[in-house]
């Protein structure tokens, strides 16, 4: 008996050593990068979502492009990966977006924002989804939209400089998502007795984060908040269905009758994805860049000097100071457009894009297998010191004389290729006009350190307090 299980165990040790040394060397029809594949299933993932309190790239890519080269090999959520911090591969993969590669993210991102959401559809699909949001955020709409932005935002102002401090983060993602979710959804948050926000609060930090779906986790807040959300939008939309309005009144009418045309394409599981996708989208990205960027000014004083001539500029060249920002005026703002980017280049918003390889592709000399992800990494990008001068350094005056365009081989703070951010003008818009309203009308004080930590995503642990005051009587 002893033999048997002697030899049972020898087999079993045999079976997990095989399996180990089939993982840490993984089958390549060619060469691979060099890496580590590290403990099988969990990977290098504990190592990647450690917090860097710097604003450089991140320590888990810096040290290993550094020990492997700019293209190395990993595993992270538990998939074999090709980690990029080469601006070559990076235009390369978006530029054969729907050939060699597509987008796909881990099952964290799925789960939370859904298994239709617009990163994991492609195709002709994903082509109508974006027409779709367009709809609610392209040039057009935006033009619509201003006077109101404008109004909300000196309206949040006013109120914000009554009380004795603000967190701007959650100040600012509160007007941003109200805003949103009127014009989404006819939520009015001040006449609700739901708090439809709360369901989305948690989500930055759980989707990018192990998938343990264990109360107090990350992941399980999320995936409550997510179950929360869309049993709301479901009610919502079954609502609809029995009072239908003749005239659209808001985006969510727009989208009950792209799905009531005969032979749609649009699903019901898609349309809720796509809902609750924008809702998340259009404020939590929003108010981290915004609250960074009102950091660097409060940081960089000739920044901020700056950015007070021209908009205080737009005011004197008025016939009537007080009318209101025209469209033309919007685009003239020709600095506050260059702090933008800047602020975007420096914020990093998303620290790592999805593509898998849909064939065995070469580059450089090496072959990324087909069904591997490839981790593109925005900041190893926007803080090579190679691409711009003194990276760490917040210099809007780099962008003088170049176009500033949403995304270029070494800009992708709002994606590249054909999956550029759809909303990224109306990120843009809501910056700018915050910036226009806060620095003529009012003055402000930063109210503790308000630091920034990466984990890997942008966050204010802390929090970042300010204390407002209105020019006229600071």
């Amino acid at each position: 008996m002893m033999w048997a299980l002697s030899i049972l165990a020898s087999l079993l040790l045999i079976g997990i050593t095989r399996w180990i040394y089939r993982w840490r060397n993984p089958k390549c029809n060619g060469i691979l990068p060099p890496g580590s594949m590290a403990l099988p299933l969990l990977g290098e993932t504990l190592q990647f979502l450690k917090s860097n309190i710097t604003s450089d790239i991140p320590h888990f890519v810096k040290e290993r492009a550094r020990k492997y080269g700019p293209i190395f090999k990993t595993s992270l959520f538990g998939q074999s990966v090709i980690v990029s911090t080469d601006a070559e591969l990076n235009h390369f993969v978006f530029q054969q977006e729907g050939q060699l590669f597509q987008s796909s993210y881990p099952d964290t991102f799925n789960e939370i924002l859904g298994r239709q959401n617009i990163g994991s559809l492609h195709g002709y699909m994903h082509k109508y989804i974006k027409n779709m949001i367009l709809t609610f955020v392209g040039h057009e709409a935006l033009k619509k939209m201003l006077p109101e932005i404008e109004q909300v935002t000196c309206k949040k102002l006013e109120l914000w400089s009554t009380q004795a401090s603000v967190e701007l983060k959650d100040a600012t993602a509160g007007m941003i998502f109200d805003f949103t979710a009127k014009k989404l959804i006819s939520h009015d948050s001040e006449k609700s007795s739901e708090n439809i926000r709360e369901y989305f609060d948690a989500f930055i930090r759980g989707l990018i984060s192990l998938p343990l779906n264990i109360p107090g986790t990350a992941y399980h807040n999320c995936l409550k908040g997510r179950e929360r959300a869309m049993k709301m939008l479901k009610n919502m939309l079954n609502e609809r269905r029995k009072t239908q309005r003749k005239n659209p009144s808001d985006f969510f009418d727009y989208v009950l009758r792209e799905l009531q045309k005969e032979g749609s394409i649009l699903t019901e599981e898609i349309a809720l994805d796509l809902i609750f996708s924008m809702l998340f989208a259009s404020f939590e990205t929003t108010s981290l860049a915004l609250t960074l960027a009102i950091k660097f000014l409060s940081d960089y004083p000739s920044a901020l000097k700056r950015l007070t001539e021209e908009h205080e500029g737009i005011l004197r060249n008025r016939e009537v100071s007080d009318s209101g920002l025209t469209w033309e005026e919007y685009r003239s703002m020709t600095y506050t457009f260059q702090f933008i980017n800047e602020t975007a280049r420096l914020a990093n918003i998303a620290p790592v894009l999805f593509r898998k390889a849909l064939e065995d592709t070469q580059f450089k000399g090496y072959t990324i297998p087909a069904g591997w992800e490839v981790v593109i990494c925005p900041p190893a990008v926007h803080l090579n010191p190679d691409i711009y001068e003194d990276p760490l350094v917040f210099n809007p005056s780099r962008w003088e004389g170049s176009e500033t365009s949403n995304a270029s081989k070494h800009f992708m703070a709002f994606g590249g290729g054909m999956r550029l951010c759809s909303g990224t003008d109306f990120a843009k818009l809501e910056i700018a006009v915050f910036i226009h309203c806060l620095i003529t009308k009012f003055r402000w004080n930063k109210i503790g350190r308000g630091d920034a930590i990466r984990s890997p995503g942008l966050q204010f642990p802390n929090g970042y307090h300010i204390q407002l005051a209105p020019k006229e009587t600071a």
